[in-house]
């Protein structure tokens, strides 16, 4: 499953709908620190920002930033209308509330798709800033015709990045949903069963040959470093039996960034035009 070329298809589609706005288009990536690994994925943010023609403003405050300097920081985001979407690289320092700092980001800007009120609107089936991955692996799923209505899919991995925000947009498609993680029992004879399965857990090898049904579709999102290669989640045996998959790199990665351009463009709408975003009162 090549998430290269549609990723480069939704850019090409993104850089479209930038240049019909009548208004600018921005995104604001905020790294706290100089993780090296977070400032490689930031700088790929800009430089496709760049590309579709948003305009990309980068804060890197130190690492020993306070929690009230970094909260500071966003609100004069929200209030900037140059801004029109918020992205705070994560993990944060120990001395800063995440949670606090999500639920501090305006939700209308907040193209992660991680505060509350939009994370609540998935979970209703209405989906307004959906999370950047999970809104790719869809969209791959959907490029290769995978058949989801009726379809037994199998996720590995619970967290709020990925596990739980994919499950909702699975089931939403009407595929039978079941979320496994760590402390879950036959997980290798679940997954076998699966018609769709996907490795969310950061842990090479989660998913071996023997753990896939012949002809299932298996979507990796793992990244790993192992003897200086960039391998995923999912073993590299299941290609013999997989029907479809993704592969690491190149699969879900390039599309994650595709669709958090997305979703700066779509909350450049919303903000165009207030009542299109679903929040009363705002």
């Amino acid at each position: 499953m090549d998430g290269k070329a549609l990723a480069a298809r939704v850019r090409a589609d993104v850089a479209r709908e930038v240049a019909e706005l009548d208004r600018p288009v921005g995104l604001a990536t905020v790294l706290v620190g100089e993780d090296p690994a977070s400032a490689i994925y930031v700088s790929n943010k800009e430089k496709a920002c760049v590309e579709a023609g948003i305009e990309a403003f980068h804060h890197g405050p130190p690492a020993g930033i306070s929690q009230e300097e970094l909260l500071g920081l966003i609100a004069e985001l929200n209030a900037d209308e140059r801004v029109t979407g918020i992205l705070v690289q994560l993990p944060l320092p120990p001395q800063i509330d995440e949670d606090l700092v999500i639920r501090s980001i305006d939700p209308v800007k907040d193209v992660d798709g991680f505060h509350p009120i939009n994370a609540g609107f998935l979970l209703l089936g209405r989906p307004t800033l959906p999370p950047a991955t999970p809104a790719g692996i869809l969209e791959l799923l959907r490029e290769y015709e995978i058949e989801l209505q009726g379809a037994d899919a199998v996720v590995i991995g619970r967290s709020n990045i990925v596990g739980k925000p994919i499950s909702l947009l699975l089931l939403a498609e009407h595929a039978t949903v079941t979320i496994t993680h760590s402390r879950t029992t036959n997980l290798a004879e679940r997954a076998r069963a699966a018609d769709v399965v996907l490795a969310a857990v950061g842990r090479p090898a989660t998913v071996t040959a023997e753990m896939v049904k012949p002809g299932a579709t298996v979507i990796d999102v793992g990244i790993n470093r192992v003897d200086g290669k960039v391998v995923g989640d999912v073993a590299p045996d299941v290609a013999e039996v997989a029907g479809h998959l993704t592969p690491v790199p190149g699969g879900v990665g390039p599309m994650t960034i595709a669709m958090l351009l997305r979703n700066t463009v779509r909350a450049a709408r919303y903000q165009a035009q207030a009542l299109a975003y679903p929040l009363v009162g705002r």
